[in-house]
């Protein structure tokens, strides 16, 4: 049933684009490609995958018709997000549905946080700290800090080696805006505390991903997000 369900449009493609769009999608997954993440130029695409430009063109309008690939004018292909387009999350309409969203970001980040603790690749769990450090510098200077956050965040989602869970971080992006500046103009916590917390917080998740230890990964991101619930409403 399901390998009809796949294959049900296949009548209308040759075998060769059918086969260079299964090969882009394993070039992804394979080097572990993220959203936003550049993918190679036709010419090497066609010499990897052993087929012609023309073959390699339709593959990726293919591609880019389902979400996977975007196409960004004058700078090349990048990896996409299938499917989360057609299904927003929607704005958050309420301060109870920010406590919902910090709950749901609990499972979701949790996870993210322990399997990059377990990651293999050096480079990933290398920017987890660079983007932290970024984080710290914005904090310094008084700024708002959202997008110097959400990189950080998003940094341990990519450090997890599941595209799906960096698919998600993509697609709460607003939500989290929305969130963050919520829970900062009604809670009742000093800036001071506040950003001393939230600095204490990366840098305990960032060290539990560095020493490889996926527990205490999990358990410090949790307790990070958490402190949003506990600061919005007294908890």
């Amino acid at each position: 049933m399901h390998s009809s369900f796949f294959d049900a449009d296949r009548h209308d493609r040759s075998p060769l684009t059918d086969a260079a769009y299964q090969g882009i999608l394993a070039f992804i997954d394979r080097s572990r490609l993220m959203p936003d993440d550049k993918l190679p130029g036709e010419n090497p695409m066609a010499e990897m995958l052993g087929v012609s430009r023309p073959v390699v063109r339709q593959a990726l309008a293919r591609l880019r018709s389902e979400g996977w690939v975007l196409s960004r004018k004058g700078a090349g292909n990048y990896v996409g997000q299938p499917h989360l387009r057609s299904a927003p999350c929607g704005p958050i309409q309420s301060v109870e549905e920010v406590r919902a969203f910090l709950e749901f970001r609990c499972v979701i980040e949790g996870e993210c946080a322990a399997w990059a603790a377990l990651s293999e690749d050096q480079a990933l769990r290398d920017e987890i700290t660079t983007r932290r450090r970024i984080l710290e510098l914005a904090i310094n200077r008084g700024t708002e800090s959202i997008e110097e956050d959400i990189a950080f965040h998003e940094a341990v989602a990519k450090a997890s080696g599941n595209r799906f869970y960096s698919m998600t971080m993509a697609a709460i992006r607003d939500q989290r805006r929305m969130a963050t500046r919520v829970i900062r103009e009604l809670s009742s916590q000093p800036r001071v505390r506040r950003v001393r917390d939230i600095r204490e917080a990366h840098l305990l998740i960032d060290k539990a991903i560095a020493r490889r230890d996926p527990e205490r990964a999990r358990q410090a991101m949790v307790s990070h997000i958490r402190s949003g619930i506990a600061r919005l409403f007294d908890d």
